[in-house]
């Protein structure tokens, strides 16, 4: 009798027969969960997929190493030991809770290593891979979530590995060198493994600062005038040398002896140059740009593209995202965007505007460039600026007037324009002129890069002079000496910083505007510049 009880038992544990798949018998879809990183983008991607699906936003990382221990096995191959960040148990659990009752779970973390390891941190937690797959929205629009949800990926693990090497090579370096900084410095820094790199930069400009000795120097300007137009003329060579003029009785002297002499041109070269249209933006061009050109910190840039790219409300077509994936390293450009960006080129501009071919940028070459992504781009080149501005909050309009500005440059014909040298041969003294004329203003007539106060103009923007011949006299209308002391190299500034730290490697772009915000915080008490750090 007991092993006829335990037989029954047994029948009632076992599990019931498979369902059969999909492909054999065809049932309905179940719920499915999908999992991003930002609340404004479920909100936004919530709109485009209806009532199948769950949207869940992890707002950030959800587990990391632990804040009051190393948290690193350095004796077994540096293995890291992760818990749920504090702040962030509620919002795990209920993705936890929802990714139960879902057929099938999608996480579509940002398209980058730090989305990629927040994706398999969620995916861990759930451990239910047959059922979790991986999607990737460079852009947040109806055709972008379209396109990723029907190419769902495998977590790819060699992204998730090299965040993770970075993550413990942070904190090895932190846990270890930052009771340093709190014994001789204050308690509370962090030696951060990039932002330590970059406030050396800072501090060694610093000492070229502090160290550097001016010294005295003159130069020579002729003011010249033909046919009732002035233009100048520099002293170019001193007895077949490039002046070195240091003391006012040199310079006076070199002016009372050309003041005597006529400026007959002697030689005149005329050459036709060009500049051609600049490649869409990178995260590194385009905190760059902004900070010449908005005057915006590189951390209130990438706030204002983290808003463009995770969805705006647009008027009837509800919340959309007006600018690709902000964080990327590459020029590279969809075909559809390139066809979209001239169709617009031909309707709106003349047809010398348009290149016979598409315009073809280059990047950085090198093995860090990541070409996984798009350059940043307009999602919608038929979203103009103008049109928007009435939606979007200032800083944001600024931001997408130059990003859609510069992407639809980008596919336009170089400026082109004359270059002009007059020489005046006055046996010891040479005098030389220099201007240009824009013949054809080409990309410039949508877009012109900034420019920092202490960077030199281009070529094209030297004022015009007149027309000139050879063995023409013009009207010498004063020779004025002008005293000058040499300067120290400028103190960085975010945009100045930023291309430094990408010219030697340091870093990546996605991070310079965390690099340089902490840097700031840590030096505004003192003053605006970054430099109070080194004192």
């Amino acid at each position: 009798m007991a092993d006829k009880k335990k037989a029954v038992k047994r029948k009632r544990v076992q599990p019931p027969a498979p369902e059969a798949s999909p492909v054999s018998k065809p049932r309905a879809r179940g719920l499915q969960l999908l999992v991003v990183e930002s609340p404004t983008k479920a909100k936004t991607i919530g709109k485009y997929l209806g009532a199948g699906y769950t949207v869940k936003a992890t707002v950030g990382h959800v587990r990391d190493l632990p804040k009051r221990e190393l948290g690193v096995d350095v004796e077994n191959g540096f293995t890291p030991k992760y818990v749920t960040i504090k702040e962030k148990s509620k919002t795990l659990t209920d993705i936890k809770k929802a990714a139960k009752s879902a057929e099938r779970v999608l996480i579509a973390t940002d398209p980058d290593r730090e989305g990629e390891a927040i994706a398999w941190h969620v995916a861990e937690q759930i451990k239910n891979g047959d059922k979790v797959r991986r999607v990737l929205f460079h852009e947040i629009t109806k055709d972008g979530v379209a396109q990723g949800l029907a190419n769902p990926l495998d977590i790819d693990q060699r992204k998730v590995d090299a965040q993770q090497a970075r993550r413990i090579l942070d904190r090895l370096v932190g846990y270890k060198a930052s009771p340093l900084l709190w014994r001789s410095i204050k308690t509370g820094l962090s030696a951060g493994r990039v932002q330590t790199v970059a406030l050396r930069l800072i501090c060694e400009r610093e000492d070229e600062i502090r160290k550097f000795v001016p010294q005295e120097y003159w130069t020579i300007e002729a003011d010249l005038e033909k046919d009732g137009q002035g233009f100048q003329a520099r002293l170019h060579k001193l007895d077949g040398e490039k002046p070195e003029i240091k003391t006012a009785e040199a310079a006076e002297a070199v002016v009372a002896e050309a003041r005597k002499l006529p400026f007959v041109v002697t030689a005149v070269s005329l050459k036709e140059r060009r500049r051609n249209a600049p490649a869409p933006f990178t995260t590194s061009t385009v905190q760059q740009e902004a900070a010449k050109q908005l005057g915006f910190s590189a951390k209130r840039t990438m706030r204002a593209a983290q808003a463009l790219y995770e969805g705006v409300e647009v008027g009837e077509e509800g919340a959309v995202g007006l600018i690709t994936y902000m964080r990327t390293d590459s020029v590279r450009v969809a075909d559809s965007a390139l066809t979209q960006a001239r169709d617009y080129i031909r309707a709106n501009f003349d047809g010398r505007y348009l290149p016979d071919a598409p315009n073809v940028h280059k990047g950085k070459s090198g093995s860090r460039v990541q070409d996984a992504h798009e350059a940043i781009r307009p999602t919608d080149v038929l979203r103009r600026p103008e049109a928007l501005k009435k939606v979007l909050a200032p800083d944001l309009f600024k931001l997408y007037q130059l990003i859609w500005r510069r992407f639809v440059a980008s596919q336009m014909t170089p400026e082109v324009y004359e270059m002009t040298t007059v020489d005046f041969d006055l046996g010891r003294f040479l005098f030389r002129a220099t201007g240009s004329r824009v013949l054809f203003d080409g990309y410039r007539a949508l877009y012109r890069e900034g420019h920092e106060t202490e960077e030199a103009k281009g070529a094209d923007e030297l004022a015009p002079i007149p027309a000139l011949a050879k063995g023409d006299r013009v009207t010498v209308i004063q020779i004025t000496p002008s005293q000058h002391f040499t300067e120290p190299p400028p103190r960085y500034s975010e945009a100045s910083l930023v291309k430094k730290l990408e010219e030697l490697g340091i870093g990546r772009p996605s991070t310079y505007a965390a690099i340089i915000s902490t840097l700031r915080e840590r030096s505004e008490e003192h003053t605006s510049e970054l430099q109070s750090p080194c004192n």
